[in-house]
């Protein structure tokens, strides 16, 4: 009997794009970081909906590849010359510096990730399905959860062990200033306002602005150079 062929989604595509930046990055890299823990939660994604533990499939197939595609344009605007957002232009501008530590770098593109483009992949899942933000809290909810398993990923692998990891580190200060649970609660009250906003872009327009450079404020500050 022939095999059933692969039934491939546009969250397969995604994933195809971060597994080739993470072959082509060095390692140390801090973008290189970044990707692979956001990576990693992306597969995780990927067979959650290919074993339709998804409320709905079609739903969360759109979030996750809304999402993914805002991370993916950032790294091609850096590639072509072009600006970024503000929120990911320090994990850029800072990803090859001997100062910042790996935790520091996969904290900053959370920190961009959660902090900007959720709220507007959102809103982008909105359009694309014809829905309210309502209609879409199961599913933001259940991808939350296991970006809040990024959190503990990124701690387990990056974090040094507890002999190194003093009280007087500066990194430990670091860890206790940003939360991922906190950002992606703002995130979703940032996208409701944005949607509520909608027939003023104008406002929106401003209120999108800021929120980009506030979060780039946050990993300037996550990405500040620290003693060995």
């Amino acid at each position: 009997m022939a095999q059933c062929e692969q039934v491939l989604t546009p969250v397969d595509g995604v994933v195809s794009r971060m597994r080739a930046l993470d072959a082509a990055l060095p390692a140390r890299d801090g973008v290189a970081v970044f990707n692979r823990v956001y990576l990693a939660v992306t597969e995780a994604v990927d067979r959650r909906i290919d074993a339709g533990l998804f409320p709905d499939t079609r739903a969360a197939i759109a979030l996750d590849v809304r999402f993914a595609e805002r991370y993916l344009a950032a790294v091609d605007a850096v590639s072509e010359e072009r600006r970024p957002p503000a929120c990911w232009r320090p994990l850029f501008a800072f990803r090859h510096h001997p100062g910042v530590r790996p935790l520091q770098f996969a904290l900053a593109g959370v920190n961009a990730h959660i902090g900007h483009d959720l709220a507007l992949a959102v809103v982008d899942t909105c359009r694309t399905l014809a829905c309210e933000p309502v209609d879409l809290e199961d599913e933001f909810d259940d991808v939350g959860d296991l970006l809040l398993s990024l959190e503990d990923r990124i701690r387990e692998e990056l974090t040094p062990g507890p002999d190194l990891l003093r009280i007087t580190d500066p990194l430990t200060h670091l860890l206790g200033s940003w939360s991922l649970e906190r950002a992606r609660d703002a995130a979703w009250t940032a996208a409701r306002a944005l949607w509520a906003l909608r027939g003023l872009p104008d406002v929106a327009g401003e209120f999108t602005e800021r929120l980009d450079t506030a979060v780039g404020f946050a990993g300037r500050m996550l990405l500040t150079p620290l003693p060995h």
